[in-house]
């Protein structure tokens, strides 16, 4: 039967919070074979203490309960969500006697009216100031609203026709009601109505020869298209929906939400969660619809509600409950669906550049903000146990198809920021480079022999510790400063992509050199665990440290950087080592052929007179190309 479990550590504090279609199956799945589980669930069992459990009557039951349970005891092995920034809301105190327009932050209250988030509190403003002229609604504190009252006078906005006063009773509770419902209504997507209205009313005023009521009208009206010209159309249908896209890595994910409203963008909304437990891009947005979505409350809030079509960049692992459960939040039916094609399948990827923006952003704020670069290096000092911070870091990472074009990179890190002009990149040479472990003992004795190369060309192992030599090499140091190049100033800290294996091939091959004052450890993908060479056991660094983020950082950067040059050795391997070997057939001539018929494939197709017709390669070279691509298909 369905229902609701919660883990708990030694200490009764919940750790985590799962549902599950039958709990006896589900909870048998974590303690029949503990090796086979995930790592981090390995991890989250090990400090749990006890596990209890709440059975329920239906998949939705247990659907809204987990959701309740994680926003009340915010687990730590549960997927984080936390605003990319604070939004601002246009919200409408419907539950005051006169209700009040106004810019508001945080929290939701009941009986208020949201619209938005906008991304600018002045944008709000902007919007505001256009509508007061066709929906005069009190925009006034509560203290200035009593204090006019008691004057009897109006603020400035009721003199000049953009508050209708309520204030000093101009008009009655009810009257001024109705033009706050009418306010909410055209945020709401409502606004042709009110067009509509106006314009008839303008035509009707002229025919009456109510010439200057027909100009303000006029002005109405423009005031209301001003304000829809701010709000670009996406959807031709009028849709109401909202438009949900992700962008992630292995530790951080982004979630912007597009609010479509009458067709038309009413606010964006954005979010940066952190990866504490092992996920599926459909895991994600099944936690975020029912984390977004619950937190609207009864639905009094226009946009923070559900809308009839929620579009999502993947469907959850079962996507039933979970449409049931909106279905019945919303009080009527709600489309969950990927879009395919067209003008939805177009605004989805806008959203999605948009989270990879956010994504983006994040990170490199993060990176930039020096207080939490000196934190990191702080903790990976601390961590793996080092004399000084490691204010330069080079990782390593080798790239490879089944053994095939091996090629290995350099990055460097210097206080925690990338130096994109001293990165490096390997071809692997020999047998040896076959696989990881080895490629990676390779490319290490390469780079440090090159740096004790250079070292010794500039005379300091020479003069090493006698000043008297010192002083003599100084003018010759300063002649071979441009041949010393990078490779002469080692890091402090060498990083390689993998395990226990790599970390203790790169510390041999340092050994092998008489290296012995640069650290070597090795960041593993699959549990993000830091080995030590000759350590039984990884150092493991918290989720949440800024220390293993800015060694993912560095070997992910490796990782991309390995990757590129990869691609790019095997495209030019792929497209022109058929070309290679034959006679006469130099550089500008191959990319004279491949531009003009495109591929080998192609140029093997292709006829003696075709390639003779090709600038700079005549009959004779033709019949010789034509010769040996026939014999190499």
């Amino acid at each position: 039967m369905p229902g609701v479990y919660r883990f708990r550590d030694t200490r009764g504090r919940v750790i985590y919070v799962g549902k599950a279609k039958s709990l006896r199956q589900r909870l048998n799945q974590y303690f029949a074979d503990f090796t086979a589980l995930h790592p981090r669930t390995q991890a989250m069992l090990t400090t749990a203490g006890s596990v209890d459990w709440t059975v329920v009557g239906t998949e939705v039951e247990a659907l809204q309960l987990e959701y309740s349970w994680i926003k009340e005891f915010d687990p730590r092995y549960n997927v984080k969500y936390r605003d990319d920034k604070s939004y601002p809301y246009l919200a409408v105190t419907m539950d005051e006697e006169f209700p009040r327009v106004m810019v508001m932050r945080g929290a939701k209250r009941k009986g208020v009216k949201y619209f938005g988030p906008y991304g600018h509190a002045w944008a709000i403003r902007d919007t505001v100031d256009t509508l007061l002229r066709v929906f005069p609604v009190r925009t006034c504190s509560k203290g200035v609203f009593k204090r006019a009252g008691q004057v009897g006078r109006p603020c400035l906005l009721g003199y000049i026709g953009k508050c209708s006063a309520p204030c000093v009773k101009r008009v009655s509770p009810d009257e001024h009601r109705a033009l706050a419902e009418d306010f909410c209504d055209f945020m709401s997507g409502h606004t042709q109505r009110f067009i509509r209205k106006l314009t008839a009313d303008m035509k009707k005023a002229s025919d009456e020869e109510e010439y200057e009521r027909a100009a303000r009208l006029r002005d109405d009206v423009r005031a209301l298209e001003r304000a829809l010209e701010k709000q670009a159309v996406v959807l031709g249908d009028g849709t109401d929906c909202d438009v949900i896209a992700l962008a992630e890595d292995q530790l951080e994910a982004a979630v912007q939400v597009f609010y479509v409203r009458g067709g038309r963008i009413r606010g964006q909304r954005g979010w940066v969660l952190e990866k504490v437990e092992e996920t599926t891009t459909a895991t994600l947005v099944e936690h975020f619809l029912g984390q977004f979505y619950g937190e609207s409350g009864n639905q009094e809030a226009v946009n923070a509600g559900i809308p009839r079509e929620v579009l999502v960049p993947e469907l959850p692992p079962d996507p039933g409950p979970v449409t049931q459960w909106l279905s019945e939040r919303r009080g009527g039916p709600v489309g969950l669906r990927v879009p395919q094609r067209g003008d939805k399948r177009a605004l989805a990827q806008t959203v999605e550049r948009n989270a990879k923006e956010a994504l983006a952003l994040h990170k490199a704020r993060r990176a930039s903000d020096l207080t939490t670069r000196s934190q990191a290096l702080h903790e990976i000092t601390e961590a793996l146990g080092l004399a000084d911070a490691p204010l330069r870091i080079e990782c390593y990472d080798v790239s490879n198809l089944q053994g095939t074009n091996v090629v290995a990179s350099m990055v460097v890190f210097e206080d925690g920021l990338a130096r994109k002009s001293e990165y490096r990149r390997f071809s692997i040479k020999g047998d040896g480079g076959t696989d990881d472990i080895s490629a990676i003992r390779e490319v290490i004795t390469r780079r440090f022999r090159r740096y004790l190369a250079e070292r010794e060309e500039t005379g300091e192992l020479d003069v090493l510790g006698d000043p008297a030599a010192q002083a003599d090499q100084d003018q010759f140091s300063e002649r071979v400063v441009a041949t010393a190049k990078k490779f002469a100033y080692p890091p402090n800290l060498v990083v390689v992509d993998g395990a226990r294996g790599q970390a203790e091939a790169a510390a041999a091959a340092l050994a092998e050199l008489g290296i012995d004052d640069v650290a070597v450890c090795g960041l593993a993908k699959r549990l993000e665990e830091v080995w030590l060479p000759g350590e039984e056991y990884p150092v493991i660094l918290s989720r949440t440290s800024e220390g293993l983020y800015l060694l993912q950082r560095v070997r992910d950067e490796a990782h991309r950087f390995a990757i590129a040059y990869h691609r790019a050795k095997r495209g030019k391997a792929a497209t022109a080592s058929a070309l290679d070997g034959i006679p006469g057939l130099g550089p500008a001539r191959r990319a004279a052929l491949l531009k003009k018929f495109g591929s080998v494939k192609a140029l093997s197709a292709a006829s003696e007179q075709e390639i003779a017709a090709v600038p700079g390669i005549g009959p004779r070279l033709a019949e010789t190309i034509t010769s040996a691509l026939g014999g190499s298909t």
